[in-house]
């Protein structure tokens, strides 16, 4: 199917919104046997070329065998290892996959486990080990020396003047800039792929011979998936594998691709066949976040050689499981574990924001709807926590032209469960007063109609907080501020904004980890499965006729745009097409390009809301707090977002 993204990446000639494929090969090995190793290494560069691979990465020493011992300190396997690899190079001519190849060079008289980073034939680059093991089953000084100081340097090698050090990094000009370092270089208190982020490498590899012991691999993973998170980049990693000499240890080959702190896939270990896994790594979301994180703009630089790349292999189509809802953990234990933090953020957040004030009543706005039944439960959870009593917390409950029984009615019951102090105070006579003041025809249901109503609860609750000392809660959360789905010095305003960090996808699961209480587990089952509407029209026979996600969009969509607009400033384009993979069985590209534009629309002429908005505890990653995280003119336009997404 010839659809609009991939007419975008023929127009544009660029890797696919910053995606690329790279790979982890672990080539089957037979200690010594040089032609053999380098046959089995260019079979697996073919198939990577052939599946659009754009680096693959191989295993430490990879032409004759990590355990090969002393045998290197011979003539005869030096000489072998280079004739396999003039062979493995002139086999690799035409192929612009890149191929990182274990090597022990000879330089200098002396002896260093080198990375050969190889395209079309040519060796574009060595980099040596820096970090030489010499312990328990690792005696490697006894072979090689350390390159860590070699700066500025090339070797002669097959005629070929080849830049040598620690100081090189590869680019492709684009989104991709790589570093390589090999095994005990990652185990070391300052890796080197430390110093290669800080200059700008967002993809790392290492080449490795990392040999069995029980649970070793559990801390192996650890490693690779928190240093991918350190330097904030993909990492690679390739170890050696069963062919490998077992005298004293057993190699499993363990294969391993991360991305900033999440592991994307793994190999299968202790297989007797050679392998390849791939993952494609978004480089250009590593890139501007880097951007968006003043920690990663204030390490220091080294000065750096930089070898320009070659064209690579573009990928057709980005195999990646994209997640539709990027704020909710993927396991049910992390989201219990989730909402639990989640609730103790903004108990503790309004427990000091009470007690500074010297105030211990708390005033709610209650509606059976998701918003303020968090609010409700949060604000519970923070009286609990200092021992004060429930029924210092008003719910006041205020129908209006377009309250339902069921809303009502579960606003009711979970305030009776939770012995808070329950008000009901009906809006419909205020709003037809306020109606008449400003003559405004009660039949027509415009903005006017529903906004008084919205702003007529406000007024009522900052004055009965004046009338009891008490503390004015807001319910609005993230995904309504973002949209500017507020009504403005009404729902918008509050002493206090609770939800105001979480996004309406995770306040759901949030108030699902409730469902476990008896008292309250039949309101809240219900809650969950009202439609999300304020409630400002007319009810038709008690039936909601105002659908929140009809009017503006549903939720899942919006706070997918809006994590991926916000965390790394991602293009309009990209975001549809990411949308497209996570949501891809559920909405066609014109719903998400309607959807989004009217994100776009919304995010960019409600910001003056978002300048004026109240105090809130920022709880995740995002937040738009004009005091913090989110600085925006009010009056910016956005007819460039809007025209690059057409």
């Amino acid at each position: 199917m010839y659809c609009w993204y991939q007419w975008y990446m023929h127009t544009q000639g660029e890797m696919m919104f910053g995606f690329y494929r790279v790979a982890a090969a672990v080539n089957k090995t037979v200690v010594a046997n040089t032609a053999t190793n380098a046959k089995e290494a260019t079979k697996l560069i073919e198939k990577a070329n052939k599946q659009d691979v754009a680096v693959v990465v191989f295993p430490e020493l990879t032409i004759t065998g990590y355990t090969a011992s002393d045998l290197f300190l011979n003539q005869t396997l030096i000489e072998a290892q280079n004739n396999a690899l003039k062979a493995l190079l002139q086999q690799t001519r035409d192929i612009s996959t890149i191929a990182i190849i274990g090597f022990a060079l000879v330089e200098a008289d002396r002896l260093y486990n080198t990375a050969l980073v190889i395209q079309n034939g040519k060796i574009l680059g060595i980099v040596p080990k820096s970090y030489i093991p010499n312990k328990k089953e690792f005696y490697e000084k006894r072979q090689f020396v350390s390159g860590r100081d070699i700066v500025r340097s090339s070797v002669d090698l097959f005629g070929q003047e080849v830049p040598f050090g620690v100081d090189l990094l590869f680019s492709d000009a684009k989104d991709m800039t790589f570093g390589v370092e090999i095994c005990e270089d990652l185990w070391a208190i300052t890796p080197p792929s430390n110093h290669m982020a800080s200059n700008g490498a967002n993809l790392i590899f290492n080449l490795s011979a990392s040999n069995e012991l029980i649970g070793k691999h559990t801390y192996r993973e650890e490693l690779v998936r928190t240093q991918s998170a350190r330097c904030m980049a993909a990492y690679v990693y390739a170890s050696s594998g069963v062919g490998e000499s077992s005298t004293d240890t057993v190699y499993g080959g363990d294969a391993l691709i991360a991305e900033y702190g999440s592991t994307l896939i793994k190999g299968e270990r202790f297989s007797m066949q050679s392998a390849l896994i791939t993952a494609d790594v978004d480089l250009q979301r590593l890139r501007w976040l880097r951007i968006n994180e003043s920690s990663y703009s204030d390490s220091r630089r080294k000065k750096t050689r930089t070898i320009k790349l070659s064209n690579l292999p573009k990928i057709k189509e980005i195999k990646r499981r994209m997640n539709p809802a990027p704020f909710i953990p993927s396991s049910d234990q992390d989201i219990q574990s989730r909402s639990k933090e989640i609730i103790q953020i903004q108990a503790h957040g309004l427990i000091k924001r009470m007690s500074h004030a010297h105030i211990q009543k708390a005033l709610i706005g209650i509606s059976g709807g998701l918003d303020s039944t968090l609010a409700l439960l949060s604000t519970c959870r923070a009286f609990d926590i200092m021992g004060w009593d429930h029924k210092n917390i008003i719910a006041v409950t205020m129908p209006g032209f377009g309250t339902t029984n069921r809303t009502k009615s579960n606003a009711i019951k979970l305030c009776e469960a939770l012995g808070v102090t329950l008000k009901e105070i009906d809006i419909t006579e205020l709003s037809l007063k306020e109606f008449e003041a400003i003559d405004h025809d009660k039949d027509e249901h415009s903005v006017v109609y529903e906004n008084v109503q919205a702003r007529v609860r406000t007024e009522i609750l900052m004055n009965m907080a004046n009338k009891e000392g008490g503390l004015v809660i807001g319910t609005g959360d993230l995904s309504e501020i973002a949209l500017g789905w507020s009504t403005y010095n009404g729902d918008h305003m509050s002493m206090y904004g609770l939800n105001s960090g979480i996004p309406k996808t995770l306040i759901k699961y949030v108030i699902a980890s409730f469902k476990s209480q008896p008292k309250i587990s039949e309101m809240i089952e219900d809650i969950l499965n009202t439609p999300i509407s304020p409630e400002l029209l007319p009810h038709k026979e008690g039936e909601i006729t105002q659908q929140t996600e009809e009017i503006v969009g549903p939720y899942e969509l919006h706070d997918f745009f809006l994590y991926h607009f916000i965390k790394y400033g991602a293009k309009p384009a990209k975001i549809r097409y990411l949308a497209h993979l996570a949501f891809e069985d559920k909405y066609d590209e014109k719903t998400i390009t309607k959807w989004l534009r009217v994100f776009l629309k919304r995010f960019f002429t409600q910001q003056f809301k978002r300048s004026a908005m109240p105090d809130g505890p920022k709880v995740g990653t995002i937040s738009l707090s004009p005091r913090a995280d989110w600085r925006m003119a009010s009056d910016a336009d956005a007819d460039a977002w809007l025209e690059e997404l057409s």
